[in-house]
C-alpha cells in the first residue's frame, strides 16, 4: 500500500504543473477566442478542421492530462468532435520543449520523426472520427454578447476573473472525478505490476514482441513527452530496439488511464476507442519504420545519457493545488446535482 500511495503522489506531482498550465491555457482561450472563430476553423465537417487541429497541436507543450481541459473547452465552444480528437492525439505526443530534449539526447532522427508521427496520428484519428463518429454534433457554443449590443457589459466581471473561473473552477468540475479514477488505476498498475514481467518478454529477442510490450506499458501509465525521453534513452542503452523505444515515446505521452476515462466521459465511447486504436496503430507503424532505418548500435551512438530529475518542491506544491481543485470541483458538481 505504501508503494501505491507513493506512486499516486509521484504521478500527481509530475503531472500537476502541466495540468495546471492546461487549465490556464483553457481559461485564456475562453476569453481570447470567440465561439465563432472556433466554429470557423475547427468546426464543421470535412478534413480541414482536422488538419488545422493536428497542425496546431504539435508545438504546444501540453501533456496528455494538460491537453484535456483545453480540448474540452474547445469542444464546448464549437470545435467538431473529429478536430477535438485530432488535437488530443497530436498535442501530447510532442511539443516544443520535448522536441529540443529529444534532439539533445537522441539526435535529429528522433527529434524530426516524433513531431511528424504526432501530426500524422492526429490526422488519422480525426479522419476516422469524422467517418465513424461524425454524426454526433458538439454542444452548441455559448455565444458571447457583443460589446455594442450588451446592455449589461458594465456588470460583467473582468476578463481575468472569467479566465480563472473557467480554467480553475468549471473545468476541474467537469473532469475531476474521471481524472481521479484514472489516477488511482494508473497508480495501482505502477505499484503492483512487476517489472520483471516485461523484462522476461523483452528478452525474447523479437522486436515486434518488444514493441507490443512497450505499448502495453505506455498506454495505461502517465508520462509526459519530455519525461519519456530519458526513459527511452536508458531502455535503448540496455538493448531495447529503437523501434520499441519509439512506440513507448508515442504511446506513453499520448495516453493513460486518466486521459482515456476523461475522453470516454467527454466525447463518448466511440471517439475514445478510435483515439486508443489510432494511437496504438500509428505508434506500431512508427516503430517498424524506425527499426527498418536504424540499428540499435547506431541509435546508441546518437544518444547521450543524463539523470532524470525529481518533481521537487514546485511539483509537490502544484500537486497539492491540483488535488484541492479536483476535490473542490467534484464537491461543487455533486452539490449542483443534489440541489
Amino acid at each position: 500500500m505504501a508503494d501505491f500511495i507513493q506512486n499516486l503522489w509521484s504521478m500527481l506531482a509530475q503531472m500537476s504543473p502541466y495540468l495546471l498550465f492546461g487549465f490556464l491555457v483553457a481559461g485564456l482561450l475562453s476569453i481570447w477566442i470567440s465561439p465563432s472563430v472556433i466554429q470557423r476553423h475547427l468546426g464543421g465537417k470535412g478534413y480541414g478542421p482536422v488538419l488545422k487541429a493536428s497542425l496546431f497541436g504539435v508545438p504546444l507543450p501540453l501533456c496528455s492530462c494538460g491537453v484535456i481541459p483545453v480540448t474540452v473547452s474547445l469542444y464546448k465552444q464549437g470545435a467538431s468532435r473529429a478536430a477535438a480528437v485530432s488535437f488530443l492525439l497530436s498535442t501530447p505526443q510532442t511539443g516544443v520543449d520535448s522536441i529540443f530534449v529529444t534532439y539533445s539526447l537522441m539526435g535529429p532522427f528522433f527529434a524530426v520523426l516524433r513531431p511528424i508521427t504526432a501530426f500524422l496520428t492526429g490526422l488519422v484519428g480525426g479522419a476516422l472520427v469524422s467517418i465513424f463518429d461524425g454524426s454526433s454534433s458538439p454542444p452548441p457554443p455559448e455565444e458571447k454578447p457583443s460589446p455594442e449590443n450588451c446592455s449589461c457589459r458594465k456588470n460583467q466581471p473582468p476578463k481575468w476573473i472569467k479566465m480563472i473561473r473557467h480554467g480553475f473552477i468549471t473545468l476541474p468540475s467537469d473532469i475531476g472525478l474521471p481524472m481521479l479514477i484514472g489516477l488511482l488505476i494508473a497508480a495501482a498498475i505502477s505499484a503492483w505490476v512487476p517489472e520483471d514481467l516485461f523484462a522476461i518478454q523483452l528478452a525474447a529477442g523479437s522486436n515486434l514482441v518488444a514493441m507490443l510490450v512497450m505499448m502495453a506499458v505506455g498506454i495505461p501509465i502517465y508520462v509526459c513527452a519530455t519525461a519519456s525521453v530519458p526513459i527511452a534513452v536508458a531502455l535503448i542503452a540496455k538493448g531495447l530496439s529503437p523501434g520499441a523505444a519509439m512506440v513507448f515515446l508515442m504511446t506513453g505521452p499520448a495516453t493513460n488511464t486518466t486521459s482515456l476515462s476523461t475522453i470516454w466521459s467527454a466525447l463518448g465511447p466511440r471517439s475514445a476507442l478510435i483515439y486508443l486504436l489510432t494511437t496504438a496503430f500509428c505508434a506500431l507503424a512508427a516503430g517498424l519504420i524506425v527499426d527498418a532505418l536504424l540499428t540499435p548500435q547506431k541509435a546508441v551512438e546518437m544518444m547521450h545519457h543524463h539523470a532524470e530529475s525529481s518533481a521537487g518542491l514546485f511539483g509537490n506544491l502544484c500537486a497539492v493545488t491540483l488535488l484541492g481543485l479536483l476535490l473542490f470541483g467534484i464537491w461543487r458538481k455533486n452539490i449542483r446535482k443534489t440541489s
